[in-house]
């Protein structure tokens, strides 16, 4: 069995253990360093001991810009397939290359169904217009695996035929399987605004979830969070909305079931770097000294991501996102993105 193959099973078998996730993490951080051309490059311009790199605090984070620019990928690793973001004809989009679908596959499917039960549970309808219209999208790869795991003849993805779709839930609704209805804020709100649709998902919602992925993709007026999650609950009658966090540089996703506060999987880690030096990060949990917890309580930082499943591109990403946790460090929150920075595919929602 090779390194790789002992990094990728333990990943898979990962638990909800955090020594288990750093000690896995600083083994990542010492494979791609040596594997990844990209990733050492940038470790060596910062003059790190890596020698020294005993605690995941201590790993240097990629700047997400690097996978516009860079091909971020192992020496040893074949592509299989390259997810793009979306973006203008004006913009540089970000680029993943993936050399292991399966594990995409596998955990991906493993994520949604540790949050919200089997996928035959459900009967899936997908609203992802903005990503549709290209063909490299990992949203839209995700949510087909998620259909085809679902084993439902109902759901599947619609771009402009809305009467078929929802022709399709009053059916799906009739059996005993719940609705998952997952789509950009965009598409939801033109849902919202159809009274004949919004009322056919009223009648529905008390096996009704509700899932925004992304933004307007400039085909709306940015809302804040609370402002649109209030249009589709009045909407929808549902209680909650929920939201996925993803992008293209991610393969782990984290899922809030309410009030734009995310859990994550087993996978995932984020820390909060000060906004004004990167290098410092906010505490991550609770700490003895209860003015200091006081201190830190809430403030917000840049998201910095470790994700394991990134085990053949770089799993320690620098995002322009900004989040702050609960306080008991157990979830977060997105608060938006730096100034000057993209809007992007993944779920943000700009103040």
């Amino acid at each position: 069995m090779t390194l790789r193959d002992e990094l990728k099973s333990a990943i898979i078998n990962l638990g909800n253990q955090p020594m288990a996730f750093e000690e896995i993490a600083l083994e990542i951080f010492k494979y791609q360093y040596h594997l990844n051309p990209v990733y050492k490059q940038y470790v060596d311009s910062l003059k790190k001991d890596t020698k020294k790199i005993d605690r995941i605090e201590k790993i240097p984070f990629l700047p997400i810009e690097f996978f516009k620019t860079h091909r971020v990928l192992n020496q040893n690793a074949e592509s299989q397939l390259v997810f793009e973001s979306s973006g203008t004809t004006s913009q540089n989009t970000s680029q993943h290359h993936i050399s292991d679908l399966t594990l995409y596959e596998l955990l991906s499917k493993k994520t949604f169904e540790q949050f919200y039960g089997p996928l035959t549970d459900y009967h899936i309808f997908a609203l992802l217009p903005s990503y549709l219209e290209r063909n490299n999208s990992s949203l839209v790869y995700m949510v087909q695996n998620f259909l085809y795991y679902s084993y439902s003849t109902q759901g599947g993805f619609f771009l402009d035929n809305l009467p078929k779709m929802f022709s399709k839930i009053r059916e799906a609704a009739e059996s005993d399987r719940k609705i998952l209805l997952l789509g950009v804020s965009f598409a939801l709100l033109d849902v919202a605004e159809n009274e004949n649709f919004s009322n056919i998902l009223k009648n529905i919602s008390s096996k009704l979830t509700v899932m925004e992925t992304g933004g307007m993709k400039g085909r709306r007026k940015e809302l804040i969070r609370e402002e649109l999650h209030s249009v589709l609950t009045n909407a929808f009658g549902v209680n909650e909305i929920h939201s996925e966090y993803g992008m293209t540089e991610l393969l782990s996703q984290g899922y809030s079931k309410g009030n734009g506060i995310f859990e994550l999987p087993a996978t995932m880690k984020i820390l909060l770097r000060e906004i004004n030096d990167p290098f410092t990060y906010l505490p991550s949990f609770a700490i003895g000294d209860q003015n200091q917890t006081v201190k830190y309580r809430g403030k917000t930082g840049g998201i910095n991501v470790i994700d394991l499943a990134n085990i053949d591109s770089c799993s320690f990403i620098e995002t322009k996102d900004l989040g702050s946790f609960t306080e008991d460090y157990s979830k977060f929150s997105v608060m938006g993105r730096f100034d000057h920075s993209d809007v992007r595919g993944c779920n943000l929602l700009v103040s």
